[in-house]
């Protein structure tokens, strides 16, 4: 009963805020509860405080003791729901398929996949050196076994 009500207060935050959006929930036998949000345009400490605010002011603490904790996800957590990959377009990312690695800038993000694009030296086709040529490659979402953002300073 308590899991469903938290589920509820959710839902209802998130129909309110469709910037925003659930990456992971969590709640523990002792009833701590663990969520961690991301949005389209990134994720504030206000936006965690009002969810925070959504679930405790409507749960009663006289009924169930319970803690939560609101959270995004941090710089070099791997990317999980393909609506964040739209936030990161033009940036660097690592992609982890089966048997292969792919670098490069997020070009595209489609219903099905997303393009990653990257420049590479390669042997000139008549002569000797090399040059450098743009590659692009469309890695399917099923394929994606992990995604992240590159940092760069």
């Amino acid at each position: 009963m308590f899991e469903e009500r938290v589920k509820e207060l959710i839902a209802e935050f998130l129909e309110e805020r469709k910037d925003i959006f659930l990456i992971k929930s969590s709640i523990t036998p002792d009833n701590k509860i663990k969520l961690v949000i991301d949005g389209d345009k990134g994720v504030t400490l206000n936006d965690c405080i009002d969810l925070s605010r959504q679930v405790e002011h409507n749960l009663d603490r006289e009924e169930v003791d319970f803690s939560i904790e609101v959270t995004s996800p941090g710089a070099t957590e791997p990317i999980v729901n393909n609506r964040q990959f739209l936030k990161n377009v033009g940036r660097k990312m690592k992609v982890k398929t089966q048997g292969e690695k792919f670098e490069g800038t997020l070009l595209e993000v489609a219903e099905n996949y997303i393009k990653l694009g990257w420049k590479a030296r390669e042997p000139k086709p008549v002569g000797k050196g090399k040059v450098t040529v743009s590659k692009e490659k469309e890695i399917s979402f099923s394929d994606i076994e992990e995604a992240k953002v590159m940092i760069t300073f």
